[in-house]
């Protein structure tokens, strides 16, 4: 098991058994920005994690995101769709939810193959 960018409260991400495990992922610098650019910094983000787990967006198994306004969902599937940009989408949940920290206004969790 490899653990990537660990910290005393978690890992970014836990490799295990060919599977990369990503920690829910959210825009902590950019708590002020509108929803798109919150929403492209944390896939951007998710791009970054991928690549130190030696994988990507076409290697994705399963996605769980949470929005804090559900009427931000058609926005993400636009910028979600423009983001795999022609990889094949892995299983998805979206939920609302309240999260954390206040001006937060998306969390993705993904996990994916790697090698």
């Amino acid at each position: 098991m490899l653990h990537v960018d660990a910290n005393p409260l978690m890992s970014q991400a836990v490799i295990h058994n060919g599977v990369a495990t990503l920690s829910g992922q959210v825009a902590l610098d950019q708590r002020e920005a509108d929803f798109a650019t919150q929403t492209r910094s944390i896939l951007a983000g998710i791009d970054n994690i991928l690549a130190q787990c030696d994988s990507g967006r076409d290697r994705l198994i399963s996605a769980t995101i949470w929005l804090t306004d559900i009427a931000d969902f058609a926005a993400f599937n636009t910028i979600w769709t423009e983001w795999l940009d022609g990889a094949t989408p892995p299983a998805r949940a979206t939920v609302r939810a309240d999260l954390v920290l206040p001006g937060l206004k998306a969390e993705i969790q993904v996990t994916a193959a790697v090698g």
